[in-house]
């Protein structure tokens, strides 16, 4: 697995024929097998430094490495998550499951643990995978259903899965959970973290819900207001597997707190 660098980043826009700086001199790094959260106030630049980093576009100034090699503009090194499911209407849940699957077929190299097929493995191999797979995200029986007769929860759960089972190494998700309800929120956390620590896959979430970083991650940046530098850095203290009893723990709560009021002092209000 790769570690991530994002050193110095810098990035502005032109609007108005004015030219509005989002990022300045923005580093952090994702190790290998960790679980990264970014946070920051609104318009601070998070998705922008994932469009980045996925290669969409290209820095003003700064790099973005992997074990070392300088990959800034470089396209198709990670797998992207979105706000929004992003599943094909077209297609039925398992097809769009298996997209990512012959991507695989064709341009990766095997991975241990049964996380994905080998390169040998047939068409109709990589059938059964995909329904294996959809049914562990509690979408068994959904194979032949096409993305708009589902709830926003299945939806979310089969673009998941497609992004464990593509062949990039590091996972850039983009709030994919905020348009959901409270209750459905959590339950796409621990059923994320239940998949994630099983494969460990290295992990970058966008987020604004400050519960969400520390109940899932690792690490933890705080981002100032735009243009965007990080002002801070968490280490996250619970063992893992994670326990839902954490939420109601001091220890959570007192770093809530520490963050919220550092978002406060940056600009930005979040829960």
């Amino acid at each position: 697995m790769p570690k991530l660098d994002v050193q110095g980043i810098c990035k502005s826009f032109e609007r108005d024929r004015t030219q509005h700086e989002i990022l300045k001199n923005l580093s952090l790094s994702v190790l290998p097998g960790e679980f990264v959260s970014i946070i920051g106030p609104s318009g601070s630049g998070k998705s922008t430094l994932l469009q980045l980093i996925g290669g969409l576009h290209q820095p003003d100034g700064g790099s973005i490495r992997m074990d070392g090699a300088d990959v800034t503009g470089r396209k198709g090194l990670i797998s992207y998550m979105p706000q929004q499911p992003a599943l094909f209407p077209w297609y039925t849940l398992e097809q769009n499951v298996l997209l990512a699957l012959d991507i695989t077929e064709s341009n990766a190299k095997p991975r241990g643990s049964g996380a994905r097929p080998s390169r040998a493995a047939s068409r109709e191999e990589r059938r059964e995978l995909a329904k294996s797979w959809l049914a562990r995200a509690g979408l068994g029986g959904y194979e032949d259903a096409y993305p708009h007769v589902l709830s926003g929860g299945m939806q979310q759960r089969a673009s998941f899965l497609r992004a464990m089972l593509s062949p990039q190494e590091l996972i850039c998700l983009d709030e994919p959970f905020g348009a959901l309800d409270a209750l459905t929120r959590l339950q796409m956390q621990q059923w994320l973290l239940s998949l994630w620590e099983e494969h460990r896959r290295s992990v970058l979430l966008v987020t604004h819900s400050i519960e969400e970083a520390i109940y899932l991650s690792d690490r933890i940046y705080v981002l100032s207001n735009a243009p965007a530098q990080t002002i801070a850095e968490f280490e996250v203290p619970f063992p893992r597997p994670r326990l839902e009893s954490i939420l109601d723990s001091e220890t959570f709560m007192r770093m809530k707190r520490d963050i919220y009021q550092l978002l406060q002092s940056a600009g930005g209000m979040h829960v």
